[in-house]
């Protein structure tokens, strides 16, 4: 009696097993709420002073000057940061996963510079002046790179590493068309300098309109391919035995990098830094299952994005610094510590 009452003792005493799930779940609960307060506050604050009674006028009433600042130009702003940041926040998540470097972004795979070259390509040398116009060039540009370092880091044998090495060869020879063209071509300079910063000052109702589809179909994709990838950061012999098609996975990555990529950085430039840090912070978090890291990403990287904004628009009134400073501001000592830290290099 006494030797079968000490198992049962030990199994009244002994500690619960950490719910994990639960407190990532109420965490990105909490990341949410956090989204819905810098959503209001990119909405109530600008570089315009505006009272909370003015901002609900322009909302509601939508009629008047402050329908023009709220509705035309915040609430835009507000919406664009949104489907952006949670771009950027996903297509970082997947490439790092791609890749399996921690520390990998959207400008490791030449993605940026594919579309700041054919935004130059179109002001120089077709003469387009609109947003509308730089976005479709913007976009195909990133594609176009994308389909490059697919097919230059071996397509169906790809690996990670020669990804990034066709990705970073490619990065260079574009800047340097980049800056070539620019050199020589006052307008062009003009113009690609404003674009090329990263900003969301430009959003309208017609760009949201152009990317979206574009940003839905990459976010679905990326989410469908999160089992599959989880099983690739664990190295070709082990995803292969767990039954994913390595070639397959990594194209569809390729495929869902470069549209949400591609799309955020037509809509408002390249913006650097949010997609290397959100996904690498969050992975302390979540672990390394990229079930959990995709949404904490999609979540936090408009909270970053849209924080960064409303910062811009506040320390330099009246008028603005863009958001892709402050995120190169915010985002270099971060990425500093980040590759000092001692177990920086682990998935």
């Amino acid at each position: 009696m006494l030797v079968d009452s000490v198992p049962e003792q030990r199994a009244e005493t002994a500690p619960a097993p950490p719910r994990r799930p639960a407190i990532r779940s109420v965490g990105l609960l909490a990341a949410v709420v956090v989204l819905l307060l810098v959503a209001v506050a990119s909405i109530a604050v600008g570089a315009k002073e505006l009272s909370v009674a003015q901002v609900l006028h322009g909302l509601f009433e939508n009629s008047g000057t402050y329908a023009d600042v709220v509705v035309d130009e915040r609430l835009s702003r507000t919406v664009l940061g949104l489907l952006v940041g949670a771009a950027l926040g996903l297509s970082g998540a997947v490439l790092q996963a791609l890749t399996r470097n921690p520390l990998a972004d959207p400008g490791l795979l030449g993605i940026n510079a594919g579309a700041s070259a054919a935004v130059v390509t179109a002001i120089t040398f077709f003469g387009v002046t609109s947003l509308n116009g730089y976005v479709w060039f913007a976009f195909f540009g990133a594609a176009a790179v994308g389909a490059l370092v697919w097919f230059l880091g071996g397509s169906r044998g790809a690996t990670p590493v020669r990804l990034a090495l066709a990705g970073t060869a490619i990065s260079a020879a574009l800047y340097g068309y980049l800056q070539a063209v620019m050199i020589m071509d006052d307008a062009a300079l003009a113009r690609m300098r404003f674009w090329t910063v990263g900003s969301l000052s430009s959003a309208t109702a017609e760009t949201i309109r152009q990317v979206l589809p574009f940003l839905v179909v990459g976010a679905l994709l990326a989410f469908v391919l999160a089992r599959p990838l989880n099983a690739v950061t664990m190295g070709d012999d082990t995803a292969k035995a767990l039954g994913a098609d390595l070639n397959r996975t990594r194209a569809l990555s390729m495929l869902a990098a470069t549209v949400l990529c591609g799309a955020a950085t037509a809509a408002c430039g390249p913006i650097v830094f949010v997609g290397l840090m959100v996904p690498h912070i969050v992975r302390s978090f979540t672990g390394p299952d990229l079930r959990w890291i995709m949404p904490y990403a999609a979540v936090l990287s408009p909270v970053l994005l849209l924080g960064s904004d409303v910062a811009g628009r506040v320390v330099a009134r009246p008028s603005e610094v863009q958001v892709g400073i402050i995120t190169a501001i915010i985002g270099g000592p971060v990425f500093i510590f980040l590759v000092r830290r001692r177990r920086t290099a682990q998935l």
